[in-house]
């Protein structure tokens, strides 16, 4: 008889636990995988899929716009909220049955219940009152937005996991937050002709990416009549006869149908009995992991964003990978979250690898910077007044290309080219003798021969 009632039991059916749960049990290992909500995790059912869709849909008033001035007459058009839900749901729908299907074709079982830990080895199972155990323990819960439970009236607002299910679209929103989750869905919202106000309590929305970007989506936003208040908190939040109505800290007040909420995310640790099995975790609640994935007890590990290391769905995939040639394979083998591209589906939208200026110059002595922005060709003939940026950032002692940041149309499918090349350590001469795709906005990327301006020990110079 085993001594455990399976080889691996894993806590979480989204993208990380998934990918884990299905290559153990195609090794012949005896699999159960828990989910308490749907399988596929935050970014298929209400994370980056729906929202990439909602993306495409917001797209289409400003595509009806542009096609004038390619000679196409385009009639009225309108656009039906929940038309557009109900396909997506389908889509998401369609896309969790593969991720079942994945896990059920390699003999995992799959556990429809919410499972906590009881013991190092235990695990109950929540719906049915089971209490199973495993060799192997992998936590996968990912994150949930943050409630902001410290806001007054916060109750009244809603995250990004309800903005998926609303069943009418609101005529106006105000989104707390300056992150890639508010800033997306404040494009989405206007480009669906919602009234959108996005609130922002620093002096510039995304923080942590290049500062070049950040103006400039600033300014193109507001081309797009979304308001941007930055350095200014939401004090409170009231419901009122015309809708909830909210008063910033210098005491304006915005009446909107709905109060989206987009303040971060928080490791999905609340209530799993993560103490009773003696695991270690961080100031806010993330479970503390080595390099291979491996909490405090050995033979319990954890991926993704519960994990607070880095919260993306590739990023999840990639540890949990590791984590089966570790523990299966013979072959340990640790994440690299090195030079990871990544998008922020903005409109226009940024993809990005490597540093940003401001990050190289306190790392490197001299820094050269390439910077250029222009009317992309699609927006010639539309006359559509939006700026496309490029920049480039190289350590001026080596050449080699430190970062690459792009804002404008397909600037994500650019930046996960980009990240082979800086992960195989491109110089800026590498990107020189790169032959030119014309006529494409990319080729702006090969064509900058000369420094815009380096920065020397902190300070800009100009050439």
């Amino acid at each position: 008889m085993p001594q455990f009632d399976y080889d691996l039991f894993v806590i979480g059916g989204g993208s990380g636990g998934v990918r884990a749960g299905r290559l153990a049990a195609g090794m012949g290992k005896r699999v159960g995988v828990a989910e308490e909500y749907r399988f596929g995790g935050t970014c298929v059912i209400r994370g980056c899929v729906p929202k990439k869709l909602m993306v495409y849909a917001s797209h289409f008033s400003e595509v009806f716009e542009d096609a004038a001035g390619f000679g196409w007459q385009v009639g009225k058009s309108s656009f039906d909220w929940k038309t557009f839900i109900a396909a997506k749901d389908k889509e998401i729908a369609r896309l969790e049955g593969l991720y079942r299907k994945g896990l059920d074709s390699n003999n995992a079982e799959l556990v429809d219940s919410r499972a906590v830990l009881t013991g190092p080895n235990e695990i109950k199972i929540l719906d049915s009152g089971k209490t199973v155990t495993a060799e192997r323990i992998l936590i996968a819960t990912g994150g949930a937005p943050n409630p902001l439970r410290s806001l007054e009236g916060h109750e009244l607002c809603i995250s990004s996991n309800e903005a998926f299910h609303l069943a009418e679209q609101p005529s106006s929103i105000v989104i707390k937050g300056g992150g890639y989750i508010a800033v997306e869905f404040a494009c989405i919202f206007a480009g669906l002709g919602t009234e959108t106000t996005l609130v922002y309590r620093g002096d510039h929305i995304l923080r942590g990416f290049d500062l070049d970007l950040s103006r400039n989506l600033t300014e193109e936003m507001g081309k797009k009549g979304i308001r941007v208040i930055v350095q200014q908190n939401l004090a409170k939040v009231e419901q009122q006869d015309a809708g909830k109505c909210v008063t910033l800290d210098n005491g304006e007040k915005i009446v909107a149908d709905e109060v989206m909420l987009a303040v971060g995310r928080l490791p999905n640790t609340e209530g799993l009995g993560l103490e009773t099995a003696g695991l270690a975790t961080d100031e806010i609640g993330a479970i503390r992991v080595d390099e291979y994935s491996r909490t405090n007890l050995p033979h319990i590990l954890a991926v993704g964003d519960v994990t607070n290391r880095v919260a993306l769905t590739p990023v999840a995939i990639h540890e949990a990978m590791c984590l089966i040639e570790t523990e299966y394979k013979g072959n340990p083998t640790s994440p690299d979250h090195d030079l990871i591209p990544t998008a922020v589906f903005s409109q226009p939208e940024i993809g990005t690898v490597g540093m940003p200026e401001d990050e190289a110059c306190r790392e490197y002595s001299e820094v050269d910077v390439y910077l250029a922005r222009f009317r992309p060709m699609k927006h010639t003939l539309s006359g559509r007044d939006e700026k496309m940026t490029m920049k480039i950032v190289v350590d001026a002692d080596s050449s080699r290309v430190l970062g690459v940041h792009i804002l404008g149309p397909d600037a994500g499918e650019m930046a996960q080219t980009l990240g082979i090349a800086l992960k195989m350590g491109a110089t800026k001469q590498d990107f020189d003798r790169t032959m030119a795709v014309h006529p494409t906005a990319a080729e702006e990327l090969v064509t900058m021969y000369t420094p815009t301006y380096r920065v020397s020990g902190g300070r800009r110079v100009d050439g």
